[in-house]
């Protein structure tokens, strides 16, 4: 019986790891290559953390649609044509998003690491 304990410890730690690691196929940028990459008009700049976030504080060319919403919102307002810069507070939520938008078709994703946090 003992070693179902392990198997649910196992089964845990696959989880949280599959969480915090960078989703194949996504690029990963820190908020210094986010400075130089801002003034891209080729990119979409999506910010996916909550809309009283957003309006508390949030990088000029980002679009705010919160994680809850992006499922609906994606395809209709964004364009699988161009690269997708994806932020939140930390990077765990647009870690998330970038998986999202992947499985939905969306081929350039970048997630920012260490999302708002780390915007200096």
């Amino acid at each position: 019986m003992e070693y179902v304990n392990y198997i649910v410890i196992a089964l845990f730690l696959v989880f949280i790891i599959q969480r915090v690691l960078p989703t194949k196929g996504v690029r990963q940028i820190t908020t210094t290559d986010l400075k130089n990459e801002l003034n891209d008009k080729n990119k979409q700049y999506i910010d996916v953390r909550t809309s009283g976030e957003f309006k508390a504080s949030n990088i000029r060319g980002f679009k705010n649609i919160p994680l809850h919403q992006l499922a609906q919102q994606a395809v209709s307002e964004l364009s699988k044509e161009k690269e997708i810069v994806v932020i939140c507070q930390s990077g765990m939520r647009s870690n998330k998003a970038s998986k999202l938008l992947k499985k939905q078709g969306f081929k350039q994703v970048t997630n920012v690491k260490g999302g708002m946090s780390a915007w200096g």
